[in-house]
């Protein structure tokens, strides 16, 4: 395994980083206000020709030459300045729309670069419509040097307009520039962040991020270059999914029960995935192997035959005695953060153990991609530490167990797509173990299966909260509702999920805060909150995980640090520990992720007429 860097923010949490470059790109413009900056451009077109092309394509796009199809692409250069990107493209069979609102540099960029592969056009950001008048989508969008020129107003609908002109699966490379700017061409401030926070809220991914000097050798200017993917359709992962399901050979159930287990375990807990490389994703090996045992365990107890030939998990190389101690424990226990102690631990790091072996020499071993045998999953093993009379599930342990890596687009592909993946899966999971059933001349009942492969979710979990404020309040602690600041009275107050359970269900504790019943039932309810009601709210917020679960004793700031960890986009330092800004932080990612992936109604805090005249806000600790 090569070095692992944890993943960035979400939606980017999907963010994978790599180092250095950057594109010294035109500088030119792509929308103004008054079309001064278009003037100045076409004024001094034959001198930023000259200028431009001074850098060779090949010199300029060195760290994303990779990106760059190989096949005959569509391909649109916005504000493609003297040409030189749309001339390179052009020459190595794409379809190029070169797009320049400054006629003078159209006109000299067209002259030194004639070309029939390049369509010469002349639009602009934000709206590009002429662009979208063609009709056209493109596998690669080229951004250089025009997003400072795009006013901070306007680039929400740029990218918009940007997102819905490429293909699924196709690239936007944009460079951002940092630095004064020339008088007669304004430039304003931009940021890595803010294409990341565009790319979330569009359904995007961005998949590199590189940093350079400026490549014309000035000393006060440097470059950022950032790559946004959109979600592959079919072209890359998805093929590979459903060749895994429903083409590649089965002589048991494990291939799917693998393929499953990694999208649950991406989906509740992505905190514990790590970069590696620029092409894949690691998780700990004894979180697939804990989540393996969670959706075994009523399989096994309900006694559906996982081969042609197996009975109570008879024949399941992870079925011995330690899997067999955990009967009776309800899989939604199989958490992280959960604790285990005595008998039970040791059972359980024994059937982590077990599965761990099993899911390396077996699934993770077999599945291979079509036509070869290379597999898709890499999982290591290690033999861990020992186990004491407690067993902590954290990233320590976790990942004691061994290392699991997962190509890239395979894991945006199961983070991203599962909601149509899953039910592929389980309809032909379902399939094969009625194929088994019918071998051995058994039947089950209707709807044994389908109640055997629900995933179990975790209860919504309030009721430990809610002791914790019974506490406060028998204590005399004021109790405040985050969203509204109002002190709250105990039979008025709700246990709110802040994401929505019915969206994503999550019981951690960074996730249960107090909220005014009314409010939470009449003007939230499973709406999402909006960004800004979040960063309206986080002072309240952050207090109230101070009070209720960092001062509430080592135990709960240990779990409460585990959670966060594991379920979100943030690091945890020495034993659990977290800093409460980064986990506030995290919850916005998470937040940003749900929006784009499941297009969840907004809450801005907005409360009925009548609610507010008759609830003035209280004043808040915050």
């Amino acid at each position: 395994m090569v070095s692992r860097r944890l993943l960035s923010s979400l939606p980017a949490r999907q963010c994978l980083v790599m180092t250095d470059l950057h594109p010294t790109a035109p500088e030119h413009l792509d929308t103004t206000p008054d079309g001064d900056t278009v003037a100045a451009y076409s004024r001094r077109a034959q001198e930023f020709v000259a200028q431009y092309e001074t850098v060779a394509f090949e010199e300029l796009y060195a760290d994303v030459l990779d990106l760059i199809p190989y096949q005959p692409s569509a391909v649109l250069d916005v504000g493609a300045g003297s040409g030189r990107d749309a001339a390179w493209l052009a020459g190595r069979g794409h379809s190029v729309v070169a797009v320049e609102p400054a006629a003078g540099m159209r006109e000299e960029a067209a002259r030194k670069h004639p070309s029939a592969g390049i369509r010469w056009m002349d639009d602009r950001l934000p709206g590009l419509e002429r662009v979208h008048r063609t009709g056209i989508v493109f596998d690669l969008i080229l951004l250089a040097a025009v997003w400072m020129h795009v006013s901070p107003a306007d680039r929400r609908r740029a990218f918009r307009k940007l997102a819905t002109l490429l293909k699924p699966g196709g690239r936007m490379i944009i460079s951002l520039r940092h630095g004064p700017s020339d008088p007669e061409r304004p430039m304003l401030p931009v940021s890595h962040a803010e294409i990341e926070r565009l790319a979330a809220e569009h359904g995007a991914m961005i998949s590199r991020f590189i940093k350079t000097r400026d490549r014309l050798g000035r000393s006060d200017v440097s470059w950022e270059t950032v790559v946004v993917q959109l979600a592959d359709d079919g072209t890359g992962a998805l093929p590979l999914i459903r060749h895994i399901v429903l083409n590649d050979a089965k002589s048991s159930s494990y291939k799917l029960a693998l393929l499953r287990v990694v999208a649950r375990a991406a989906d509740a807990s992505p905190g514990l995935a790590m970069a590696d490389g620029d092409d894949g994703v690691v998780l700990p090996l004894g979180l697939i192997a804990l989540y393996w045992i969670r959706m075994f365990l009523p399989l096994v107890a309900a006694d559906l035959p996982q081969t042609p030939t197996s009975r109570s998990g008879g024949g399941l190389g992870f079925v011995k005695e330690p899997f067999r101690r955990l009967a009776g424990t309800a899989p939604p226990e199989l958490r992280v953060g959960a604790e285990f102690l005595g008998d039970a631990g040791q059972a359980l790091a024994g059937a982590i153990r077990d599965a761990a072996r099993t899911i390396t020499d077996m699934p993770a071993h077999y599945i291979t991609y079509p036509g070869s045998d290379r597999q898709v999953f890499d999982a290591v093993t290690r033999r861990g530490p020992r186990t004491g009379e407690r067993l902590v599930l954290d990233a320590l342990y976790l990942w004691s167990v061994g290392d699991f890596r997962i190509p890239l687009n395979v894991w945006h592909a199961l983070t991203r797509l599962n909601t149509w993946i899953e039910p592929a899966l389980t309809m032909e999971w379902t399939r094969l173990m009625q194929q088994y059933l019918a071998r051995q001349g058994r039947s089950v009942p209707e709807g044994h299966i389908a109640e055997a492969l629900a995933w179990l979710d975790p209860q919504r979990g309030t009721a430990e909260v809610r002791r914790l404020t019974a506490a406060m309040f028998d204590a005399g602690q004021p109790v405040f509702c985050v969203w509204t600041g109002r002190k709250l009275r105990q039979e008025g107050l709700d246990i709110d999920h802040c994401l929505p359970f019915s969206a994503w269900p999550n019981a951690d504790l960074w996730n249960l805060m107090p909220a005014d019943a009314r409010v939470n039932r009449h003007r939230k309810a499973d709406r999402l909150v909006s960004a800004d009601l979040l960063d309206r709210c986080g002072d309240r917020i952050t207090d109230w995980w101070e009070r209720a679960y960092l001062r509430g004793g080592d135990v709960l700031a240990r779990r409460f640090g585990r959670e966060a960890a594991a379920s979100l986009p943030v690091d945890a330092v020495l034993d659990g520990l977290v800093g409460l800004k980064p986990v506030l932080e995290a919850v916005a990612a998470k937040r940003l992720m749900l929006k784009a992936t499941q297009q969840l109604p907004e809450w801005n805090g907005q409360l009925a007429p009548r609610q507010v005249a008759e609830e003035p806000p209280a004043s808040s600790p915050a």
